[in-house]
This record gives C-alpha cells, sequence and structure tokens, in this order.
C-alpha cells in the first residue's frame, strides 16, 4: 500500500517542529494584520482561510480517497442557509421572512451552534446521496455529485419563504473575523491530518491507488468512500457558512459552477493528494486575480507604457496558467 511522502514525514520530530513553527509564524502574523490591515485586507486574508478550508476538505475526498466530487458547493450551500435560519436576529425575521413558519421565525441560536447544526445536515445530506452514487466511478461519479449541487442550487432558488429565491439573505451579523475563520481551519486541518494518519486515511489511500486490489485486502470501499465524503461535505458546510456571513450575505449564486470549479482549480494547481499543494493552490489561486490581475482589467502604466482597460483577462490568464501547469506538472506544483 502506498502512503503519501507528507504524511511519513509529519510524523518525524524534523516534520513536527517545522509544523509547530508555521503555526507560530502564522499566529503572529494574524496578530499584526489585525492591527495594521484594512478593513479589504483583512476580508482577503480571511478569504484566503476559508477558501483553504474548502480545499484541503475537497482534498480529502479528490486527492487522498480518489472520489472526482463537483457537489462541493452544495454542500457549501446548505452549511451557510442553515446557519443563517438558526442564527438570525430573531427580531428581524418577521420582516424578512414573513411566511416562514413561527417555530423557525422565533429561532436564534449561537452562530457556533448554528454552524455545527449545519454541518450535521451537510452529512446527513451526503450520507444519503453517497448511498446512491459512490458506487460509481470516474465521470459518471463526477457527474451525479454536480447534479447534487445543481439540486440544491434550485431548492435555495425556489424555496422563497426560508431562502428569499434569486434576492438571497442579506444583513447576516458580522459574527466572523479573522480569528474564527483561521481557528476554524486550524482544526480542519487538524482533524483531516488525524484521520489520515489512522488505519482510515490508509485504506482511503489504498483506494485511490488500486480500489479493487484494497477490496481485496478487505477494505469496505462504500464504508470508506462514505466516511470521506462526509468529513469533507461537513467542513465544506463550514467553510460555506464562513464565507456567507464573512461577506454578511448568502445567494444561489454564491454556491453554483464557478464556485464548484473555482475549487477544483485550485487543487490541480496546487496538487492533489498533499495538504500542502491544497493550501498553496488557495493561496495562489485567491491571492493573484485579486491583487495582480484585477489591475490589468482596470488599466495599468507598465514600464512607462499605458494598458488600458482589458475586463476579463484575469480569467484568460488564469486558464492559460492552469493548462500550463497541467502540462508541466500533471499532479500540481507539490503533487508527486
Amino acid at each position: 500500500m502506498n502512503t503519501s511522502t507528507e504524511v511519513i514525514q509529519a510524523n518525524t520530530p524534523r516534520g513536527k517542529g517545522a509544523l509547530v513553527l508555521l503555526v507560530v509564524l502564522v499566529a503572529i502574523f494574524l496578530a499584526v494584520a489585525s492591527f495594521l490591515f484594512n478593513g479589504y485586507y483583512l476580508r482577503l486574508v480571511s478569504l484566503v482561510g476559508i477558501n483553504i478550508l474548502l480545499v484541503v476538505s475537497l482534498n480529502l475526498t479528490n486527492g487522498y480517497t480518489g472520489i472526482f466530487s463537483l457537489g462541493h458547493a452544495g454542500f457549501m450551500a446548505i452549511g451557510a442557509y442553515t446557519a443563517a435560519l438558526l442564527s438570525y436576529p430573531a427580531a428581524r425575521k418577521p420582516l424578512l421572512f414573513p411566511n416562514m413558519p413561527e417555530w423557525l421565525q422565533s429561532t436564534e441560536l449561537p452562530f457556533i451552534a448554528s454552524l455545527l447544526i449545519g454541518g450535521a445536515l451537510a452529512v446527513i445530506c451526503s450520507l444519503l446521496i453517497g448511498i446512491c452514487v459512490l458506487k460509481l466511478r470516474g465521470h459518471y461519479l463526477a457527474v451525479s455529485t454536480l447534479g447534487f449541487m445543481v439540486i440544491v442550487s434550485v431548492l435555495t432558488s425556489n424555496l422563497t419563504d426560508f431562502t428569499r429565491g434569486k434576492t438571497g439573505i442579506s444583513g447576516l451579523p458580522p459574527v466572523v473575523n479573522l480569528w474564527w475563520v483561521y481557528i476554524a481551519l486550524a482544526v480542519t486541518i487538524y482533524i483531516i491530518w488525524r484521520l489520515l494518519h489512522s488505519a482510515y486515511g490508509r485504506a482511503m489511500l489504498a483506494i485511490r491507488e488500486d480500489d479493487l486490489a484494497a477490496e481485496a485486502m478487505g477494505v469496505g470501499l462504500v464504508k470508506i468512500k462514505l466516511l470521506s465524503f462526509s468529513t469533507g461535505a461537513f467542513f465544506a458546510a463550514i467553510g460555506g457558512a464562513l464565507y456567507g456571513y464573512l461577506i454578511s450575505s448568502i445567494n444561489p449564486n454564491m454556491f453554483s459552477y464557478s464556485m464548484t470549479f473555482g475549487l477544483v482549480v485550485m487543487l490541480v494547481i496546487g496538487g492533489t493528494g498533499r495538504i500542502s499543494g491544497a493550501i498553496l493552490g488557495a493561496v495562489l489561486v485567491t491571492l493573484i486575480p485579486e491583487l495582480i490581475l484585477n489591475k490589468l482589467e482596470r488599466g495599468i502604466d507598465l514600464f512607462g507604457i499605458h494598458l488600458p482597460q482589458m475586463y476579463g483577462v484575469s480569467q484568460v490568464i488564469m486558464s492559460i496558467a492552469l493548462i500550463i501547469v497541467i502540462i508541466l506538472r500533471p499532479k500540481g506544483l507539490l503533487g508527486k
């Protein structure tokens, strides 16, 4: 059974020391950023953390288990809407949701409780979906999970009494900050790291390498795939709720095709099957368009030459970069 080099190295004293040093450096950076950065950069750093959380959780299914799932955005929507409906101020609910059942109108839970309930609901949905589709393989499985995302998108667009349809839910309380995001990220990485170091993690790696051989050795394919799929769904729901509360509003368009394929692009560029690859891909794909490429769209002066506005050029450049990475590094920048 093959194991990831990253998993092996992380267990060594040197690897643990490097990990502790990294955590300390990140904590120092966050403390400095909290005092020095303005609102825009604080939100951008928080967005980086949320994207890392989402890509690491997607990597558990796509990278480590070999389940090519395109339903991550659906689980994000479940977490975001559940957290919003349960923690939205009860005094304002009758105005925003006049046709909502009275018991739900009067419900106002703490954010952490609604966050966990949203994750639990995503797990339940993942189990129901997984039992039906995880026996499929390859593009059949990918299309099935994509269909789940479409179903969630249609439901959130049409259940207007609960979701307000295309208008979405706005005015979410500003409870999510930099520390909320990175504490959730640290918990996510730790739990997934521990899972990968367990017997279940070794079974996931075996399924990824050769599911028929793994099954012949006694690995329960459906059981392990369900564990991977539901764990990824739980953290996707957490990430979706944090994302919605970070920008203080949610709507169905936030959790559609663009979000799904954006997360896949981050994972492909960084490297599947490695936590460090997922982190690198999320950081690069979040920061480069926002800090560099968007300036090209607005027009800049470069070496004394004025470049005019070029709307859409950031998507073109990122697409070219993705093609180059796939050609030169098929397994991603940090993939092996």
